[in-house]
């Protein structure tokens, strides 16, 4: 079993990619650097963590 995330993660992942869903692909590193651009999250772990989330939700796609 996988880590689980929280609420805040999962609607700001949901906006992010409402907004800018075609920016984003399967890569982390690539979705890491999106993030960064499209947003005004400082903190570093958040930042990865939303990056993950949607790589994984992109791959689901």
């Amino acid at each position: 079993m996988g880590r689980i995330k929280t609420t805040y993660i999962k609607r700001k992942t949901r906006e992010i990619l409402k907004l800018h869903g075609e920016k984003f692909t399967t890569d982390f590193t690539f979705n890491k650097l999106r993030v960064n651009e499209n947003t005004s999250i400082y903190s570093k772990k958040i930042r990865n963590t939303i990056a993950g989330y949607i790589s994984r939700l992109k791959k689901r796609e």
